[in-house]
Order: structure tokens, then sequence, then C-alpha cells
């Protein structure tokens, strides 16, 4: 689905063609929305974040909660045009239906871009839910990454969604840099990777280890590779899971898993680490998208993708089935024995990240450009 369908009578305000156009995004600092800027050359000039504790200034890396959607501030910021990704998880809906309002009223075009259509953040879809009611049935364009998300939005809003990738998430030159080191690797063994870090509510790794663990030993010279937070590996942790604790050290300490237990990695150390795995895999039980994937496949680490979601639409992996409904272990461990054997390439070039950034960039500016008028 490649069309988008407006609301009926809206106002459409002009836009100067001879600059770039304002976008109030939220957020603007991420790096999925840093990256649909191209490369080179003009852009469409998307506010800064304002700063949550003094929103006259800009926010840096601090962005949450947004101050772009209180509606005070929607009413007289200088934008053309507003796009919304994600952020507004503690927002009233009664507010997003206030935010739309004020959008109208001053006749700034109202772009959704539908990363999560359940939110892996709760037991309970409700929420989330009742922001999409609000959201997508207001929003001027509807974009989201998957075709099978596009075709979720049809059946349950009847609205049509354009179909944009997500971009690259590592940056080009290191990933350049670490697809090199990856080739020049030679005997290493063969790494599978779990990374449990602060249990998002989507997240049920004790559904996959179990079969993790026996099929990867049953490998020759393979290593599992399980990685969390201190929060919740660590005996004092303020979110400790003491059952998942409890497996992993009993299993690390009998030597069938290598446990890493550590805070919070920066980008640098993320990226490392990432391309030291030959498989990551992923152990959802819910969700829409996955920003790891894409990291992943900047780093050449093949994932195991569950059925969930619309994980398996946003590029080559390898399948298991996995939802709210339970985990089949065999199509795990056959996923990971074909990982293991066929050693398969299901990375992403930098060649072809390069041109889908600059493919995604243009067609964000032709669509704000085509709503303004």
């Amino acid at each position: 689905m490649t069309t988008t369908s407006s609301a009926p009578g809206r106002h459409r305000s002009a836009t100067p063609h001879d600059r770039p156009v304002r976008v109030a995004s939220v957020p603007s600092g991420h790096v999925y929305v840093r990256h649909l800027a191209p490369e080179h050359g003009t852009a469409p000039y998307r506010l800064p974040d304002p700063d949550p504790a003094h929103p006259d200034r800009p926010a840096g890396a601090t962005w949450w909660p947004p101050v772009m959607l209180d509606p005070e501030w929607a009413a007289s910021a200088d934008f053309d045009l507003f796009h919304l990704h994600f952020g507004f998880d503690a927002c009233d809906p009664a507010r997003l239906r206030e935010l739309v309002a004020v959008l109208r009223e001053r006749g700034a075009p109202f772009v959704y871009t539908a990363h999560d259509l359940r939110n892996p953040h709760h037991l309970d879809r409700a929420a989330h839910d009742a922001h999409l009611d609000v959201l997508v049935p207001a929003a001027d364009a509807l974009v989201t990454l998957t075709e099978g998300a596009a075709r979720e939005i049809e059946r349950r809003w009847g609205r049509e969604a354009i179909v944009l990738p997500h971009p690259h998430v590592v940056e080009l030159s290191t990933m350049a840099r670490l697809q090199r080191e990856r080739a020049a690797r030679t005997g290493a063994p063969f790494r599978v990777g779990v990374h449990v870090k602060s249990l998002r509510a989507s997240m049920d790794p004790l559904a996959v280890l179990p079969t993790l663990v026996e099929t990867v030993a049953a490998l020759p010279d393979a290593v599992l590779q399980v990685n969390g937070h201190r929060d919740v590996l660590d005996d004092d942790g303020a979110r400790r899971d003491p059952e998942l604790a409890d497996y992993l050290h009993a299993e690390a300490g009998r030597g069938r898993l290598e446990l890493h237990v550590h805070d919070f990695l920066p980008d640098d150390e993320l990226w490392r680490y990432l391309s030291s795995l030959d498989v990551s895999v992923l152990p959802y039980r819910f969700g829409t998208h996955s920003g790891w994937l894409e990291a992943c496949r900047d780093l050449g680490t093949t994932v195991v993708a569950p059925s969930c979601g619309h994980f398996a639409d946003q590029g080559p992996v390898l399948g298991y089935v996995h939802d709210e409904d339970g985990v089949d272990t065999a199509s795990l461990a056959a996923a990971v024995r074909e990982a293991w054997s066929e050693r398969p390439r299901l990375g992403a070039s930098v060649e072809s990240r390069r041109a889908q950034r600059a493919a995604v960039a243009a067609a964000h500016d032709a669509l704000y450009r085509s709503l303004l008028g």
C-alpha cells in the first residue's frame, strides 16, 4: 500500500518554496528521526526537542516527556507541519484530541508514523489502542514501516498508510568499520545472543532460554551468550526478576551459557557487542517493529525473529513461532540450527542502507510538501 488518505475538508497552509518545511517532529533527536534526513543536501527542518524542564530551550538528549505534545505549545510554536512518531504513552487520549483540534485550528497538517500497533511496554493493550483510536483516524497522512503493519491499519481503521522502511540505526561509518572487522574475524566460536536488558513487558526470555541452552550445547564450537541489565539480574536490582536471575546464574555456573550483566551500554559498546554475535534471538511474544533488529542487520548479525507483530517484514530474518499463546520450541531450535549450518548473510550492506536513507528522506520531503500544497 503506497497511497495516503486524508479526512475531507482540512485546511492546508501554504509553505514558501524557497525554504525547508519546518516540522514539529515528536521526537526530533531520536536516531530513527535523525536518519530520516538525507546525508547531504537540503531537508525539512525539524525543530529541536524542547527541554521538558525549560520548554523555551532545546532539550539535547532529554526529550521525554515531549513538550511538543502539549496543545498549548502546538498553538503558538512556529512550524508548518506536525509529525508524531512516539512518546505519547503517558498522554491522556483527551489531551491528544485537544492537540489534534489545535492542529486543525491552525491549519497545520498532522502526520503520524505508526511504529507500534501493540505497545511493547504494556501487558494490556487497551491504553495504547485508545491512543491509536485518536491518532490514526485524525492523521492527514499515515506512515508505517512494513506492508504487514499497513494491512493491519487498513483492517482495524479503514485507513491506508504509506510504507517507508526503517532506515539504518548504526552510523554508516561505524557500520562499515564493524562489517570489515566481522569479515576479518577467524577462529571465533559461533555465538548466539539473547539480550534481556531491562525486561519489557513484551519479552519472555524464559520461554526460549531452555531450548536455546539445549540447542546451542549440541552444536560444535557454539556459545550461548545472555546479556542483561543489573536492575533485573543483580541481587539488589530495583527490578530484579528472581526466577530469571536464578535460572541464568545457575546455567552460567554449569558452563552452559555465558552471562554478561552490565548497566545500559553506550552506543559504541552496544554496536561492538552486537557485531560480536553471529545470531541475535528476539524473545518477544508481542510487539510490532524493532530497532534492535535493524541494528543487527546493519552489523551483519542474523536475527531469529518471532512470528508475532511484523518483525519478519522488516528484512530477511530466520523465523520461529512465538506469540501470546506460547512458543513453538521446535521452530526455535530449527532456526538456530539453520543459522549455524548455513551461516546466512542476512544483513544490509552500507551501500543499500545509504540508498535506502536517501529514498526515505526524499519520500518524507515529498509527503510534507504534498500536504502543504
